[in-house]
């Protein structure tokens, strides 16, 4: 069998073909755009897996806000950092990072957990919501499944993808002190000769003041 190829081999590959796959994330935007519009301004937004800084880091920049992304791949935090100039992009691995609590008035995570077993992304929601500050919000999306340590291809790449189904996700950020305020689910189909059809998660949950 291949081996499995870790996140940082994965995204260094694909590159800008990541981001031309998922231009048309309708569900993202509005995601992206209902945060921005309920922060306050200037507000310290942490990115994480944040790609070649698009949509995200360049919608939230736009609105004012202070972002400072982190991505595992190299090449991705070098296209970030030409594309949007008005945010911080590191290389970083998230199980790696370390805030003081309540650093962050939001903090937003799209498909950045899923190469990680679902032991590691428990324990991330949980510092999640530690670093937010009170009233801070999580924007978190994923592909929703019942799987741990599977194999599979995505976009031509062999991966290892862990996941939790849309209920389960929801209850362990609600045991991490967190309300779920928005939810939306769709199937999207990346534009990519190697991609097939997946099911999406948004989840947008608020630590109490």
């Amino acid at each position: 069998m291949t081996r499995p190829e870790t996140a940082a081999e994965v995204f260094d590959a694909l590159g800008k073909d990541y981001e031309h796959a998922f231009r048309n994330l309708a569900e993202q935007r509005a995601a992206i755009t209902a945060l921005a519009g309920d922060l306050p301004a200037g507000a310290a937004v942490l990115d994480l897996g944040s790609g070649t800084g698009r949509p995200t880091a360049d919608l939230l920049t736009a609105a004012g806000h202070a972002v400072t992304g982190y991505d595992i791949a190299p090449k991705m935090v070098e296209i970030a950092r030409a594309q949007v100039p008005a945010a911080r992009f590191e290389v970083g691995d998230l199980r790696e990072l370390s805030f003081e609590a309540a650093t962050w008035d939001a903090i937003t995570a799209f498909f950045s957990t899923l190469q990680l077993p679902r032991a590691d992304q428990e324990t991330m929601l949980g510092r999640f919501a530690e670093w937010l500050k009170p009233g801070g919000v999580l924007v978190f999306a994923t592909v929703p499944a019942d799987v741990d340590g599977v194999d599979i291809v995505f976009m031509g790449h062999p991966v290892r993808a862990s996941s939790f189904t849309a209920e389960v996700l929801a209850e362990k950020l609600r045991a991490a002190g967190l309300e779920i305020v928005r939810e939306e689910q769709a199937l999207f189909v990346p534009d990519h000769p190697d991609a097939g059809p997946e099911p999406h998660v948004y989840l947008t949950a608020r630590k109490p003041s």
